[in-house]
């Protein structure tokens, strides 16, 4: 059986569940062994969410803020374990890893894969001279031996602006496992109409404008699943905040609600959003790369600019004028947004750059 060697620094939030559901469907096709760093958001019990046929080994010298000696130490700690596994394909994850691992690896003799999960050069929160600095490394980087397989089709886009060498797999959501979670809470008791979102509340988020949103919306309840660094900017009083919830506690707020919102400045391809498809909540999205590329405006969900728009979104499900776009959303999920439709892909890529 092949080896795969995953590196991924990011092993947390999204990421983390990408990895998981990819890793875990391949394992049947391929002998796989994952070089990961640990995350304050990387869950406790991580290790148990894996097939017991997946091999985990830690770096530690992975650090998500830029840090010369602990890159160049990073570098040297990943080339040594793929000596010690010797792996027939490496597949790197995150933009850290990306960077890292292009240098460790000429690309030549092992095939090489590198997939964003959202550029770094993307992120507003950043000033314009590092980011500038970012999609420098990128470009530079780029001219490496390797593939990059983006998670959306917008990230392809902008992975085809540094390299020819390019190719995207949609993300996709675990719908075996999250029906057997949905099933669990079917009992689940609805409050009054609800619009909610999942994740850190952070810059990314644009918890400023979720705020905006739910103020303009007195009489409509939001719901936050999750925490972090700017929660004190969610001050609506028609806002709760869940705080970090286990996962089938995150599933059980989610199906208690009705509207899925995501006002984030940037995004790879947000597992929440396809999770919401599936869960049947009418999807009101940011227009950013990742959130447009899953959701046509007015057909399977709305794309937004401004708090009106978001309103407005909201309120065609109060008025219960939106069930057709919920069913196109969640037979997207099913058909495009999927871990079995996703897997199959990954298995023919891999499949031709080890010519089997």
């Amino acid at each position: 059986m092949k080896k795969l060697l995953y590196i991924v620094e990011a092993m947390g939030g999204g990421v983390f569940t990408y990895i998981v559901d990819l890793t875990n469907g391949l394992a049947d096709f391929f002998e796989i062994f994952i070089a990961y760093a640990v995350r304050p958001q990387t869950p406790v019990d991580f290790r148990k969410k894996f097939d017991k046929r997946i091999h985990l080994i830690e770096v530690q010298n992975f650090v998500r803020l830029i840090s010369p000696a602990k890159d160049i130490k990073a570098l040297f700690e990943i080339r040594k374990i793929a000596d010690t596994v010797k792996p027939d394909l490496i597949h790197l994850h995150s933009s850290k890893a990306g960077v890292i691992g292009r240098w460790a690896f000429n690309g030549k003799r092992i095939p090489l894969f590198y997939t964003p999960h959202g550029y770094s050069f993307l992120m507003t929160d950043q000033n314009i001279i590092k980011r500038k600095m970012y999609k420098a490394v990128e470009l530079i980087s780029s001219k490496r031996n390797c593939t990059v397989i983006s998670c959306s089709m917008g990230e392809h886009h902008e992975t085809l602006n540094l390299t020819p060498n390019a190719t995207y797999v949609n993300n996709g959501v675990n719908t075996k496992e999250l029906q057997v979670m949905i099933d669990k809470t079917l009992d689940i008791r609805k409050k009054r109409f609800t619009v909610f979102t999942l994740g850190r509340i952070c810059f990314q988020k644009n918890p400023r404008l979720f705020n905006k949103i739910a103020e303009a919306m007195p009489d409509v309840r939001f719901m936050w699943i999750g925490d972090g660094e700017m929660s004190n900017e969610l001050m609506a009083s028609n806002i709760e905040i869940t705080g970090w919830a286990e996962r089938d506690a995150a599933i059980r707020y989610s199906l208690s609600a009705d509207v899925f919102i995501l006002t984030s400045l940037w995004e790879g391809l947000p597992m929440s959003l396809l999770e919401a498809m599936y869960m049947k909540k009418l999807c009101v999205v940011s227009d950013v790369i990742g959130n447009r590329d899953v959701i046509s405006n007015g057909v399977n969900g709305y794309v937004c600019d401004c708090v009106s728009d978001y309103v407005e979104a909201i309120r065609t499900a109060q008025n219960r004028k939106c069930n057709e776009i919920i069913d196109r959303a969640y037979k997207d999920s099913i058909t495009q947004y999927n871990t079995t439709v996703m897997v199959e892909n990954y298995v023919d890529l891999y499949r031709k750059a080890l010519f089997l």
